[in-house]
């Protein structure tokens, strides 16, 4: 009777709802064959959603580059599924989604040509 009574417990005690809190991924790809590319997915059990490709621009040349390209989502604590699509490139991370306040426009500050040669090792004069 007291094994019956000690399984009867281990079982409601297993069969009780999980943390749902603790994800876990439900998708994940990933394709990098190291020869000027990659790409990888992965999805989560709590609506999360990651997927981003990577390519070299211009393989070889002086502005040799990577530019990433991706988007993510997730269900945030009001319940509403938000979604960021990016580009990082040679102009920085550029984040857009419906949630995402526009900028009124970022001007780009240059490097002043002295302080580029200073860095080289040209000097400031």
């Amino acid at each position: 009777m007291k094994t019956l009574i000690m399984c009867a417990i281990l079982g409601i005690a297993t069969a009780r709802p999980q943390n749902p809190q603790d994800a876990y991924i439900t998708r994940y790809d990933n394709d990098n064959a190291g020869l000027g590319g990659y790409s990888f997915g992965v999805e989560t059990s709590d609506g999360f959603r990651h997927d981003q490709t990577g390519e070299i621009v211009n393989p070889g040349a002086e502005d040799e580059s990577l530019v990433v390209r991706g988007s993510y989502s997730y269900v945030g604590p009001d319940g509403v599924v938000y979604t960021v699509e990016y580009i990082a490139d040679e102009n920085g991370y550029q984040p857009a989604g419906a949630h995402i306040p526009q900028s009124a426009g970022v001007r780009k500050l240059g490097i002043p040509a002295a302080a580029q040669a200073s860095l080289i090792g040209g000097g400031l004069g």
